[in-house]
């Protein structure tokens, strides 16, 4: 006897809205189950907007990662809240993004404040209990939530994948009925050349650690396939002052030489075949301050 099921197929665009630091990219790839955001210690890794489709047999959901939301300071932070509140409109649903072991920052209170008034179902995930105080756990989600009129809330650990299934489960409920919006087995829309500048600035990041904050730019120069089994690719990464480009270089190219290696590993891990990597450092003086620059690297 075959038993019908009347549950209907939902697709729909959920973004990740946050401040800086509190785990989105982390979590969306954890919610894919691939990598396909870039993940370091420093606050404001994400840049762009950045597409992770995860797939159940009840729907399709497309995440929308962000930059993280804070005070602009100069042009590339204005650039990035932009860049960000863009995903707003797209969203069926969105997934407010805090930090459990912590109590709400202003910057928590300044990104609740931009959609206060957005006309989307906004579900409240409160990240990383399993480094938070779990004893006062329930007192800390309260405080999040007089935040703002969420539609519900999770706590969740996007590196040990607490109630990750429970958040999936809340989101689809929220989505409308449609068919799937990617082809089965896409993981993320991100262009190869951007996924790859992005793995590169990954690697300086987390070589660099405390040094250059996000005076950090890289653009591919040249992608050009050499066999079936080989591709060649040339990228340069800008630096703002000559003190960061010696950094980044290292003593006789050592780091230089690191990050490439790193670097390299993951690229070949997303094409699938060998890469033959050029890296080269230039300095572009306050680049992130100047709106030409900006376009010039990508971040239009």
């Amino acid at each position: 006897m075959t038993v019908e099921t009347n549950k209907k197929y939902k697709s729909g665009f959920v973004t990740m809205w946050g401040r800086p630091n509190v785990g989105k990219s982390t979590l969306l790839n954890t919610l894919v189950g691939e990598k396909v955001a870039i993940v370091t210690p420093r606050p404001q890794t994400t840049r762009n907007r950045i597409s992770g489709i995860c797939e159940t047999e009840e729907g399709q959901i497309v995440f929308l990662d962000t930059p993280g939301i804070l005070k602009p300071k100069q042009k590339l932070d204005e650039y990035l809240v932009k860049s960000a509140r863009s995903c707003l409109r797209d969203a069926d649903v969105v997934l407010f993004v805090v930090d459990g072991a912590t109590h709400p920052h202003s910057d928590d209170k300044r990104a609740a404040k931009l959609i206060h008034n957005v006309n989307k179902d906004i579900l409240l995930v409160i990240n990383k209990v399993d480094i938070a105080d779990i004893p006062n756990l329930e007192a800390r989600i309260e405080e999040y939530k007089r935040l703002g009129d969420f539609k519900g809330g999770v706590a969740v650990s996007a590196i040990t994948h607490i109630n990750i299934p429970i958040l999936i489960n809340k989101i689809l409920e929220l989505l409308p009925e449609n068919p799937a919006y990617y082809p089965e087995g896409t993981v993320t829309d991100q262009q190869e050349k951007l996924t790859i500048a992005e793995l590169i600035r990954e690697q300086v990041l987390l070589f660099v650690r405390q040094e250059i904050p996000h005076g950090v730019a890289v653009v591919i120069k040249e992608f050009t396939p050499r066999s079936d089994e080989l591709v060649y690719v040339a990228a340069t990464i800008y630096v703002e002052k000559p003190t960061h480009k010696l950094i980044i270089v290292g003593e006789r190219g050592r780091m230089l030489k690191e990050i490439g290696m790193k670097s390299r590993e993951g690229i070949q891990k997303l094409l699938g075949m060998k890469v033959y990597l050029d890296l080269w450092v230039k300095i572009s003086k306050n680049w992130r301050k100047d709106e030409a620059a900006l376009k010039r690297f990508g971040y239009k």
